[in-house]
């Protein structure tokens, strides 16, 4: 856990100088710019598996993924290519995200847009709303239970759905009773960096029905896709694969059996 608690100190310290700058209160008051008509958690329940197509340029575990990246063009191309959501990474230190990687993203895509970052209190739930997301990434393995559903109510009552990603059967237990949420299940192993489609394949017996789950790293074929919906996996989100593409839009439409 090295790994997350170097991200998380980078995280907070960029956290205090953008709080520094722009304090809650005035942030808070900002308006929210307009969404699409159709909510991520509604996104992902739609008939047959959604995917969630990631904005990414880097990663720690592989470096650079897509120096050139055009956000608007890819976000443009992960639509046309039947992607029901994007997930862009707004994390400046560890994997050169960007916050207006997301403004751009969200003004540019039809589809809903969800913020992935390092989340550990209200003020980046206000960013994520004043920059034009439709939901939410929380990390189970980064939050007390309280803390967690304390975020949960916050973002909700903000207009942002949730995706709460889970690593384990502990972190499962609790998260699934946490009302509202989309449950996203990360095939990385966060101590090693291993990635195995096992680990949603394991924890889907124990996710209680109607419960939308979305599989989260590692997935690059079609094959995957079928084994994954075959499951009674919702939704899966793609990054590495997608960004390394030479043509994402499509790629996605192969994942999706559509080429």
């Amino acid at each position: 856990m090295v790994y997350l608690e170097n991200i998380v100190a980078d995280v907070e310290k960029r956290l205090a100088e953008r709080r520094a700058l722009v304090p809650l209160e005035q942030l808070a008051g900002l308006p929210t710019p307009p969404r699409p008509p159709i909510s991520f958690r509604e996104a992902v329940l739609l008939p047959g598996i959604s995917i969630i197509a990631e904005v990414k340029r880097a990663s720690p575990s592989r470096g650079m993924l897509r120096p050139d990246l055009d956000v608007a063009q890819m976000v443009e191309a992960y639509a046309a290519g039947g992607a029901r959501s994007v997930s862009v990474l707004t994390e400046q230190d560890h994997f050169l995200g960007d916050p207006e990687d997301l403004r751009l993203a969200a003004s540019r895509s039809p589809i809903p847009v969800l913020r992935k970052d390092f989340i550990l209190e209200e003020y980046q739930l206000q960013e994520a709303r004043v920059w034009g997301a439709s939901a939410v990434l929380l990390i189970a393995a980064l939050l007390e239970p309280t803390r967690a559903a304390e975020l949960t109510e916050s973002a909700q009552r903000l207009g942002l759905d949730v995706l709460l990603e889970v690593h384990d059967r502990a972190e499962l237990d609790w998260a699934t009773r946490l009302p509202g949420v989309v449950l996203g299940i990360n095939n990385r192993n966060l101590s090693t960096f291993e990635v195995s489609l096992e680990t949603t394949l394991e924890l889907m017996p124990s996710v209680p029905p109607n419960l939308p789950v979305v599989s989260e790293s590692g997935v690059s074929s079609r094959e995957q896709i079928v084994q994954l919906e075959e499951a009674e996996v919702a939704g899966v989100l793609i990054g590495e694969y997608l960004a390394r593409s030479a043509d994402p839009g499509e790629a996605i439409a192969g994942l999706l059996g559509m080429k």
